[in-house]
């Protein structure tokens, strides 16, 4: 899987997660939770749904290298290497 196919991925989990965000609008430093809202039992939804969709295991160590869309696309990627 390519970086942007994960990219795509990884937004369409995120608006699944939480409807309201525009995925066109996510920049790559925005903070999910932060700067987009995603309060800890979203994250926690999210990072089940990526897992599931992507087969990567995310421990909770590495919740930080996934805070942003920028941070995430590189850590799912080598993972999936």
């Amino acid at each position: 899987m390519t970086p942007t196919e994960i990219r795509a991925a990884f937004l369409e989990e995120l608006v699944s997660v939480a409807p309201d965000i525009d995925p066109d609008s996510v920049a790559d430093d925005d903070h999910l939770q932060d700067d987009l809202e995603l309060d800890s039992m979203d994250f926690l939804t999210l990072v089940t749904a990526i897992h599931t969709r992507l087969g990567v295991d995310i421990a909770e160590a590495d919740y930080p290298r996934i805070a942003t869309l920028g941070d995430a696309v590189p850590f799912l990627t080598e993972r999936m290497g």
